[in-house]
């Protein structure tokens, strides 16, 4: 078994860990662990201090410590691994992770309009053509997000499969095409959304009640499900702290 990276000490990130200020707090978090991230001289594959340890020395909640390595995440620069906290994957230089990151945060708004436009139509359209095929794939795709959720995990895969069967029963190509295209913004407000606390479960009760929606072929109710759903899981900490 490869040896598991070990957080580094934070002693040489004095200056980085001081306390926070409050205004705009996710942007001065990611900025001061960008800054962390140097100073301790990680490179890929290391691992970040404790989230405990980064509340202390940076004088915030570890929600916003956690809030702010979701951020990075979603950047592609973190994973965020259960029990074994963040691991840096890669370094940018800091302008550019900023810059990326207020992008996201304006047009996270944009991404939550689109998937409702699309995925509640898809689920109406769904509930309408599914197979006995496309239950067995939505039902798998339910186990897997529990299991992975029982387990600690957020559910990430299970989710990503569960909206993929929903679009394949609806049998739309150019409305799988238009979910295509947006796949990759979906994804980071899967990571966000399924962050938040009790999130996961939350988002697979939410799953299951679209799916016997769609089972029943209650075009009706597969929509108002799919809408409910959007609204859930669009409720994210950067848009709260931004609005």
């Amino acid at each position: 078994m490869a040896d598991q990276p070990k957080p580094p000490s934070v002693g040489s990130g004095a200056h980085a860990l001081r306390p926070m200020q409050r205004s705009r707090l996710y942007e001065q978090l990611v900025e001061r662990l960008l800054s962390l991230i140097h100073e301790l001289d990680l490179t890929a594959g290391d691992r970040l201090p404790p989230e405990r340890e980064l509340a202390s020395g940076l004088g915030v909640s570890r929600a916003s410590v956690r809030q702010a390595l979701v951020v990075l995440e979603v950047q592609g620069l973190v994973e965020v691994r259960h029990g074994e906290g963040a691991i840096l994957l890669e370094t940018r230089p800091d302008s550019a992770v900023l810059s990326a990151v207020q992008a996201h945060t304006r047009r996270l708004p944009e991404i939550i309009e689109a998937r409702e436009a699309l995925e509640v139509k898809i689920a109406h359209l769904a509930a309408l053509r599914r197979t006995d095929e496309d239950l067995r794939r939505i039902d798998s795709a339910l186990e897997v997000m529990a299991r992975d959720i029982a387990a600690g995990g957020r559910g990430l895969e299970g989710d990503e499969l569960f909206h993929g069967s929903v679009t394949s029963a609806a049998r739309s190509g150019l409305l799988a095409d238009l979910m295509l295209e947006i796949s990759a913004k979906i994804r980071e407000t899967r990571i966000e959304s399924l962050s938040q606390p009790a999130r996961p479960e939350q988002s697979l009760a939410s799953h299951r009640k679209i799916a016997e929606a769609i089972r029943a072929q209650d075009q009706e109710a597969a929509a108002d499900a799919m809408a409910e759903h959007i609204r859930l899981v669009s409720d994210v900490a950067l848009l709260r702290e931004t609005s």
